[in-house]
Protein backbone atom coordinates (compact mmCIF):
# COMPACT_ATOMS: atom_id res chain seq x y z
CA UNK A 1 0.00 0.00 0.00
CA UNK A 2 1.43 3.45 -1.02
CA UNK A 3 0.39 5.13 2.27
CA UNK A 4 2.52 4.58 5.40
CA UNK A 5 0.58 2.05 7.47
CA UNK A 6 1.06 1.80 11.42
CA UNK A 7 -0.46 0.49 14.62
CA UNK A 8 -2.98 2.85 16.66
CA UNK A 9 -1.72 1.20 19.55
CA UNK A 10 2.20 0.52 19.45
CA UNK A 11 2.55 2.96 16.39
CA UNK A 12 5.02 0.60 14.62
CA UNK A 13 5.21 0.46 10.98
CA UNK A 14 5.16 -2.43 8.49
CA UNK A 15 9.03 -3.84 8.58
CA UNK A 16 10.67 -7.68 7.40
CA UNK A 17 9.13 -9.79 8.77
CA UNK A 18 6.20 -7.66 8.21
CA UNK A 19 3.26 -8.93 11.07
CA UNK A 20 0.10 -8.09 9.45
CA UNK A 21 -1.79 -4.93 10.09
CA UNK A 22 -6.25 -5.44 10.73
CA UNK A 23 -8.50 -2.60 10.40
CA UNK A 24 -11.20 -2.70 12.67
CA UNK A 25 -14.79 -1.76 12.09
CA UNK A 26 -14.82 1.62 14.10
CA UNK A 27 -11.70 3.05 11.98
CA UNK A 28 -8.74 2.19 13.69
CA UNK A 29 -5.40 0.09 12.92
CA UNK A 30 -3.41 -2.06 15.14
CA UNK A 31 -0.10 -4.66 13.82
CA UNK A 32 -1.50 -8.50 14.89
CA UNK A 33 0.77 -8.43 18.13
CA UNK A 34 -1.35 -5.73 19.82
CA UNK A 35 -4.27 -7.24 18.63
CA UNK A 36 -3.41 -10.60 20.10
CA UNK A 37 -2.71 -8.30 23.40
CA UNK A 38 -5.96 -7.15 24.00
CA UNK A 39 -9.47 -8.43 24.24
CA UNK A 40 -11.39 -10.26 21.52
CA UNK A 41 -13.44 -7.65 19.88
CA UNK A 42 -12.90 -4.93 21.08
CA UNK A 43 -11.19 -1.98 20.23
CA UNK A 44 -8.15 -1.10 22.02
CA UNK A 45 -8.73 2.89 21.20
CA UNK A 46 -11.92 3.29 21.76
CA UNK A 47 -12.65 -0.04 23.67
CA UNK A 48 -16.26 -0.58 21.14
CA UNK A 49 -17.01 -3.55 20.12
CA UNK A 50 -15.78 -4.35 16.50
CA UNK A 51 -15.06 -6.86 13.82
CA UNK A 52 -11.53 -6.60 12.43
CA UNK A 53 -10.83 -7.12 8.63
CA UNK A 54 -6.65 -8.14 7.45
CA UNK A 55 -5.41 -5.56 5.53
CA UNK A 56 -3.49 -7.03 2.06
CA UNK A 57 -3.11 -7.05 -1.58
CA UNK A 58 -6.48 -8.88 -1.37
CA UNK A 59 -8.58 -6.19 0.19
CA UNK A 60 -11.63 -4.46 -1.42
CA UNK A 61 -10.61 -1.64 -3.11
CA UNK A 62 -12.96 0.83 -1.37
CA UNK A 63 -10.82 -0.34 1.52
CA UNK A 64 -7.30 -0.05 -0.02
CA UNK A 65 -8.49 3.77 -1.18
CA UNK A 66 -8.72 4.77 1.95
CA UNK A 67 -4.63 4.35 2.23
CA UNK A 68 -4.28 5.19 -1.36
CA UNK A 69 -2.41 8.73 -1.62
CA UNK A 70 -4.51 11.57 -2.34
CA UNK A 71 -3.09 12.64 -5.80
CA UNK A 72 -3.68 9.40 -7.13
CA UNK A 73 -6.76 8.91 -6.11
CA UNK A 74 -7.75 11.66 -7.48
CA UNK A 75 -6.78 10.43 -10.93
CA UNK A 76 -8.10 7.28 -10.40
CA UNK A 77 -11.87 8.99 -9.58
CA UNK A 78 -12.00 12.01 -12.24
CA UNK A 79 -11.62 9.24 -15.02
CA UNK A 80 -14.60 6.93 -13.46
CA UNK A 81 -15.95 11.10 -12.66
CA UNK A 82 -15.20 12.22 -16.45
CA UNK A 83 -16.51 8.49 -18.10
CA UNK A 84 -19.96 9.20 -15.87
CA UNK A 85 -20.48 12.96 -17.10
CA UNK A 86 -19.71 11.84 -20.45
CA UNK A 87 -22.55 9.44 -20.48
CA UNK A 88 -24.87 11.42 -18.53
CA UNK A 89 -24.12 14.07 -21.38
CA UNK A 90 -25.14 11.89 -23.77
CA UNK A 91 -28.04 10.91 -22.29
CA UNK A 92 -29.14 14.58 -21.65
CA UNK A 93 -28.68 15.30 -25.84
CA UNK A 94 -30.68 12.44 -26.63
CA UNK A 95 -33.59 13.84 -23.96
CA UNK A 96 -33.01 17.27 -25.46
CA UNK A 97 -33.28 16.42 -29.08
CA UNK A 98 -35.93 14.13 -28.23
CA UNK A 99 -38.21 17.46 -26.89
CA UNK A 100 -36.66 19.90 -29.44
CA UNK A 101 -38.58 17.37 -32.29
CA UNK A 102 -41.53 16.67 -30.34
CA UNK A 103 -41.42 21.02 -29.56
CA UNK A 104 -40.70 21.28 -33.68
CA UNK A 105 -44.19 19.01 -34.64
CA UNK A 106 -46.35 21.15 -32.23
CA UNK A 107 -45.29 24.12 -33.41
CA UNK A 108 -46.11 23.11 -37.06
CA UNK A 109 -49.28 21.50 -35.72
CA UNK A 110 -49.97 24.83 -34.18
CA UNK A 111 -49.11 26.54 -37.27
CA UNK A 112 -51.71 24.56 -39.13
CA UNK A 113 -54.56 24.83 -37.08
CA UNK A 114 -53.89 28.68 -36.34
CA UNK A 115 -54.21 28.41 -40.39
CA UNK A 116 -57.61 26.54 -40.22
CA UNK A 117 -58.76 29.30 -37.64
CA UNK A 118 -58.34 32.48 -39.84
CA UNK A 119 -59.78 30.37 -43.31
CA UNK A 120 -62.92 29.55 -40.76
CA UNK A 121 -62.73 33.43 -39.47
CA UNK A 122 -62.82 34.38 -43.35
CA UNK A 123 -65.72 32.16 -44.07
CA UNK A 124 -68.01 33.68 -40.91
CA UNK A 125 -66.85 37.26 -41.95
CA UNK A 126 -68.21 36.33 -45.68
CA UNK A 127 -71.43 34.52 -44.73
CA UNK A 128 -72.22 37.82 -42.28
CA UNK A 129 -71.78 40.20 -44.79
CA UNK A 130 -73.88 37.52 -47.45
CA UNK A 131 -76.75 37.44 -44.67
CA UNK A 132 -76.72 40.67 -44.24
CA UNK A 133 -76.15 41.95 -47.47
CA UNK A 134 -79.90 39.18 -49.02
CA UNK A 135 -82.89 40.60 -48.40
CA UNK A 136 -84.67 38.40 -45.73
CA UNK A 137 -86.77 35.54 -46.99
CA UNK A 138 -89.61 37.76 -45.68
CA UNK A 139 -89.31 40.23 -47.77
CA UNK A 140 -88.75 38.17 -50.24
CA UNK A 141 -92.29 36.44 -49.73
CA UNK A 142 -93.87 39.83 -49.56
CA UNK A 143 -92.49 40.68 -53.21
CA UNK A 144 -93.25 37.60 -54.85
CA UNK A 145 -97.21 38.60 -53.45
CA UNK A 146 -96.92 41.49 -54.61
CA UNK A 147 -95.71 40.15 -58.33
CA UNK A 148 -98.64 38.34 -58.43
CA UNK A 149 -101.41 40.46 -57.00
CA UNK A 150 -103.97 41.76 -59.64
CA UNK A 151 -105.00 44.87 -57.57
CA UNK A 152 -104.11 47.89 -59.86
CA UNK A 153 -101.86 50.68 -58.19
CA UNK A 154 -103.54 53.81 -57.46
CA UNK A 155 -102.06 55.97 -60.55
CA UNK A 156 -103.15 53.44 -62.78
CA UNK A 157 -106.70 53.55 -61.49
CA UNK A 158 -106.37 57.48 -61.83
CA UNK A 159 -105.35 56.68 -65.67
CA UNK A 160 -108.09 54.45 -66.10
CA UNK A 161 -110.49 56.42 -64.78
CA UNK A 162 -109.62 59.11 -67.19
CA UNK A 163 -110.99 61.82 -64.16
CA UNK A 164 -110.91 65.53 -64.64
CA UNK A 165 -108.73 66.37 -61.50
CA UNK A 166 -110.80 69.79 -61.78
CA UNK A 167 -114.12 69.40 -61.46
CA UNK A 168 -115.87 71.80 -63.44
CA UNK A 169 -119.46 73.58 -62.13
CA UNK A 170 -121.77 72.45 -64.95
CA UNK A 171 -120.43 68.93 -65.69
CA UNK A 172 -122.62 65.99 -62.87
CA UNK A 173 -120.25 63.98 -61.22
CA UNK A 174 -119.41 60.87 -61.96
CA UNK A 175 -119.38 58.70 -59.53
CA UNK A 176 -116.43 55.57 -60.70
CA UNK A 177 -117.87 51.90 -61.97
CA UNK A 178 -114.30 51.09 -61.78
CA UNK A 179 -111.30 50.76 -64.53
CA UNK A 180 -111.97 50.69 -67.67
CA UNK A 181 -108.73 48.45 -68.16
CA UNK A 182 -107.08 45.90 -65.56
CA UNK A 183 -103.51 45.13 -65.43
CA UNK A 184 -102.16 42.11 -64.63
CA UNK A 185 -98.74 42.88 -64.56
CA UNK A 186 -97.67 46.06 -62.48
CA UNK A 187 -94.99 47.96 -63.76
CA UNK A 188 -91.90 48.23 -61.36
CA UNK A 189 -91.73 51.19 -58.50
CA UNK A 190 -89.23 52.54 -56.51
CA UNK A 191 -86.97 50.06 -58.05
CA UNK A 192 -89.14 47.27 -57.27
CA UNK A 193 -91.83 45.17 -59.15
CA UNK A 194 -95.20 44.97 -57.87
Amino acid sequence: MAVLVFCNSCLCEPRTPTPRFCLTSCGHVFCEVCLQKGKKDECLVCRRACRTLVLSKETSPDIQSLFMPIDVLSKKYSKEISQVSEFQEKYRKRLIKYHKQKIAKLEESLKKVTQQIQQLQCCVLIINFLITSVPSRKQNVYSSYSLHSSRPSTSETMEAMEIDPVPSPMRKLETPTGPTRLSVITPPQDGRMG
